[in-house]
């Protein structure tokens, strides 16, 4: 019975039924892990109504706080053929929904390397979504937003600047893209503020997650591929493989022949070539690896449309084809011996 509660819950997690057969699991569970204990003084105690229509009551604002811990949401298959357990971290501005399900209702890699009888162990960085995140007084810069129109311009779902529009017939997108444009609403709505100093902590929290959870292997997106690396290079012997999507920017350079025993793939869609922004960050992915190769490592580099999977956005994993993505990466990742 509880193996088919668990089969039941997470095909509810896609949204939409089991794409094969039920999932069953030998165990799932959260935790957070990380933080630090801050202290603010000085502050005004003032009285405030925490419940409509309830009594004043005070707050103060100084003293203690929890601030800096991580959330990390794990799933292990009945039949587990991965040889380590499957890390998924997500990029700037989201939170670990970006593996769950698409934004039209279909499976994500969550599901789908689940299936593949991977332990699969998917986390909110710091500050984003269960995570939480810490007052002014705490982090004194300010949160950063996108506007709606933001990820369509520069995710390669539109055309570029100016293919948004707000009535959706007169919007741009890139022809024959795989990302659901009709669903683009429900895809906004995963968007959650970032700050952009909480790199530290941030990295901190990953570190201690891969000295909890690894021997690993970690799969990685767009700014969670900068901060993989950066946690790679500082435990090398506890990473076995790095699949790296789209990485915005990756690890130091001079740091790089530290993970020459580290098979790593590297993930790019439709269209980087053509973008300033991506084309860039693919530059410096490419010339770490030249680092990684130069050190005695191995990295391999897939332009996905070179192997005829064509039309793929910054959000791959969210893209109609996202199957046929993550059966690519699960062969790598064979052929590196990491899984059955």
């Amino acid at each position: 019975m509880r193996k088919i509660l668990i089969a039941a819950f997470v095909s509810a997690l896609s949204g939409v039924a089991a794409a094969d057969e039920p999932i069953t699991l030998r165990g799932m569970g959260s935790f957070h892990i990380g933080g630090r204990i801050a202290e603010v003084t000085g502050k005004e105690t003032r009285m405030i109504v925490r419940q409509p229509g309830g009594p004043q009551t005070k707050y103060d604002p100084n003293g203690q706080f929890m601030v800096e811990q991580m959330y990390v949401q794990y799933f292990l298959p009945q039949s587990r053929k991965g040889k380590y357990p499957l890390l998924m971290w997500h990029g700037g501005g989201l939170t670990g929904v970006t593996y769950e399900s698409t934004p039209d209702g279909r499976e994500g890699w969550l599901n789908m390397f689940i299936r593949k009888g991977w332990d699969v162990y998917n986390s909110d960085a710091v500050e984003r979504g269960r995570s939480g995140f810490a007052s002014p007084d705490v982090w004194p810069s300010e949160p950063t937003f996108l506007n709606y129109q933001d990820p369509y311009e520069r995710f390669r779902i539109g055309q570029g600047e100016g293919s948004w529009n707000s009535d959706p017939a007169k919007r741009r997108p890139i022809p024959g893209t795989q990302f659901p444009v009709e669903a683009y609403e429900n895809y906004m709505k995963q968007s959650v503020p970032r700050w952009l100093s909480t790199d530290e902590p941030i990295i901190a929290a990953y570190v201690e997650l891969v000295d909890k959870i690894c021997p690993c292997v970690m799969l990685a997106h767009s700014q969670g591929g900068a901060f993989g690396f950066k946690v790679a290079e500082k435990r090398p012997d506890k990473i076995k493989a790095i699949v790296a999507i789209e990485s915005a920017t990756a690890g130091i350079v001079a740091n790089a022949p530290k993970l020459k025993d580290v098979p790593v793939l590297m993930v790019f869609g439709d269209h980087v070539d053509e973008h300033p922004r991506w084309a860039a960050f693919k530059k410096i992915d490419l010339a770490y690896a030249d680092a990684i190769r130069a050190g005695g490592g191995k990295v391999d580099v897939v332009n996905l449309p070179e192997r005829g999977i064509k039309g793929n956005s910054h959000m791959m994993m969210q893209d109609r084809n996202n199957a046929e993505i993550a059966d690519l990466i699960q062969k790598w990742l064979v052929d590196q011996k990491m899984a059955d």
